[in-house]
């Protein structure tokens, strides 16, 4: 029997040294690449197959990032995404983790550093490979209200209609249903994030938290079931 391929990282950006840099930094950590110079070329090639994880910049030519990130989500929400951005880019770093990025590093950043961002990402992904033969337990599902998780499978449902979710916000929104009622500070929902990274700041969260209710209020017009109690965190209504 052949062994599994290793995962493929697509890496997109227009200058040419950094996309060759980083590709021969995470082929020696063992995974596969593909590099393109434009979000085009890189969308033009993920119709027809998707890469495991994203790495892209935010400025390119023809296509920026932040474009690209909008058709990655439309598509899937299970590709890890990470932004390649410039220090000075506050407001595209926030905007890139509405639009669903599950992390972002800036320019200039080490070659080791984002080796061990990438395997974090993947850590935080593995879960979704899962053995469909494998029986469902009572303990892979968590209910409530409305709401339903599948902690195995890492999927949601509202009102049994399925809720797209990136990793980073399935692993947020299950911080909060496992305690409905009670209030988790933005710090408790990092850890429980990104329990491998240390570099997120309480930003991240908010920004994730209103992609989860933009979803279910998608679902569910009016929807409320996720309280702000400023200066303390989130509470998942119990009803």
């Amino acid at each position: 029997m052949s062994e599994p391929l290793s995962p493929l990282v697509a890496i997109v950006d227009d200058e040419e040294h950094l996309r060759e840099t980083v590709s021969r930094a995470l082929r020696k950590e063992g995974y596969r690449t593909a590099v393109y110079p434009d979000g085009a070329e890189a969308w033009e090639s993920f119709s027809s197959a998707m890469p495991d994880l994203v790495i892209l910049d935010i400025i390119m030519p023809r296509m920026d990032g932040l474009e690209l990130c909008r058709r990655l989500r439309a598509s899937s929400d299970s590709v890890p995404v990470m932004f390649l951005t410039s220090r000075d880019e506050e407001f595209d770093r926030v905007l890139g983790l509405e639009l669903g990025a599950d992390d972002y590093l800036c320019k200039p950043f080490s070659l080791r550093e984002l080796a061990a961002r990438v395997k974090v990402l993947f850590r935080r992904a593995g879960p979704r490979a899962v053995d469909s033969g494998r029986e469902e337990s009572n303990g892979d599902r968590l209910s409530v209200g409305s709401l339903s998780l599948d902690t195995r499978r890492f999927t949601a449902a509202w009102n049994e209609t399925p809720v797209r979710l990136t990793v980073t916000e399935f692993r947020i929104l299950h911080a909060l249903a496992r305690q409905p009622g009670f209030v988790r500070t933005r710090e408790q929902l990092l850890a429980e994030a990104f329990p491998h990274d240390s570099y997120m700041s309480d930003r991240t969260i908010d920004c994730h938290i209103r992609r989860i209710r933009g979803k279910l209020e998608d679902l569910e017009e009016g929807f409320d079931g996720i309280e702000t109690l400023y200066g303390l965190g989130y509470r998942l209504r119990g009803e």
